[in-house]
């Protein structure tokens, strides 16, 4: 089955000013969608590794792109196709809590 990346982006104030109910049933959207094998996780602090020509490994701490809303979390599902990725996606938390998710369809 196809797999796709999903990044979450979302904040507090969205997520706050969301309805419990729904808030519920989306956090029940992410545990099915771990149980059917989904990898989900919140976002962490980025490093950026940026090595050209390879002479050696240098970070910075911080993000590479930036956003309106931070990165929340991010998710390896499985879906048929990328209608149904975007079908399962659309009712997760960042989803429905005033954010948004991009999906990626891994190739």
């Amino acid at each position: 089955m196809p797999k796709f990346v999903t990044i979450q982006y979302g904040d507090p104030a969205g997520y706050d000013r969301t309805l419990q109910s729904v808030r519920d049933a989306a956090h029940e959207q992410d545990e099915r969608l771990r149980s059917e094998g989904a990898l989900i996780g919140r976002a962490g602090t980025p490093v950026q590794v940026p090595n050209p020509d390879a002479p050696g490994v240098k970070t910075q701490e911080g993000a590479f792109m930036s956003s309106d809303l931070p990165i929340a979390g991010f998710a390896v599902i499985e879906a048929a196709d990328l209608g149904d990725a975007i079908d399962k996606i659309s009712h997760v938390p960042c989803a429905v809590a005033h954010g948004v998710v991009e999906v990626w369809p891994l190739k």
